[in-house]
């Protein structure tokens, strides 16, 4: 049986920092490799497109004066479609800033709210200090487990709702809010991070994991992905997590 999947880039114009666009072509070519066809398609600010027929979506990080920006965007009827991909169950990749925003508002320092997507129950409050470094945490179980490397740089602290749980749990590092040990949200199908790096490449079990929930999702039967050669992908990995848990990089 042949299978596709659909990947939606949400506003990649003004989510890009530190790399995130690579996660888009970390998938693409990982499905490829594997002989399953991927159709990534750009969604910027003012594009109207049928959000339903897509699989899944991945929204990058950016700063706070392009969050508002977005946010007169999302309000044209956007952010309703996202939503209900959301309930639908689709799969969604948020890093940073694309993470802040599923959750219900961002409140700064200084106490200014800006109101969110609402569409993951939790709120992020902005910090005087920010919280900057290479970091390293366990997923879930329900998230495949895996430890992931990666980098942070936020102001914002993420605190959740008890209706949601933790995309992982800290090992070193900040993570959602420097306070709790945790790091992201799982919801539904939302994965959300502050992760930046870009966090796929280098994490190939996580990348396996969103591509078959994307897939089981779609074609609502199990999946399983064949395996690939990623010894210069885990090696890079191993390299990088030794380091940061023996305090050699910061």
């Amino acid at each position: 049986m042949d299978r596709n999947l659909k990947i939606c880039h949400l506003y990649p114009e003004v989510l890009n920092l530190y790399g995130d666009r690579g996660n888009i072509l970390c998938m693409k070519r990982r499905l490829e490799w594997r002989g399953i066809d991927c159709e990534v398609d750009e969604l910027k600010l003012g594009d109207n497109k049928d959000l339903s027929k897509y699989d899944l979506f991945f929204i990058g990080g950016g700063q706070d004066f392009e969050q508002e920006v977005l946010l007169n965007d999302l309000k044209s009827g956007k952010g309703d479609e996202i939503k209900a991909a959301v309930s639908d169950g689709k799969v969604f990749l948020c890093i940073c800033g694309g993470y802040q925003m599923m959750g219900h508002y961002y409140e700064t320092h200084e106490g200014v709210k800006c109101e969110f997507l609402g569409a993951v129950d939790f709120h992020t409050i902005g910090g005087k200090e920010r919280m900057i470094g290479n970091y390293t945490f366990e997923l879930g179980e329900e998230s495949g487990g895996s430890i992931v490397v990666g980098y942070e740089n936020h102001s914002g602290r993420t605190y959740l709702s008890d209706n949601v749980k933790p995309l992982g749990k800290m090992i070193r590092g900040y993570g959602n809010n420097g306070e709790d040990s945790t790091e992201g949200v799982r919801f539904l199908n939302v994965f959300g991070t502050y992760s930046h790096g870009p966090i796929l490449p280098k994490n190939p079990a996580f990348a396996d994991f969103l591509l078959e929930t994307a897939l089981e999702r779609k074609y609502g039967e199990k999946v399983g992905l064949g395996s690939l050669s990623d010894s210069m992908e885990t090696q890079a990995h191993n390299s990088v997590y030794k380091k940061i848990v023996s305090h050699a990089i910061n």
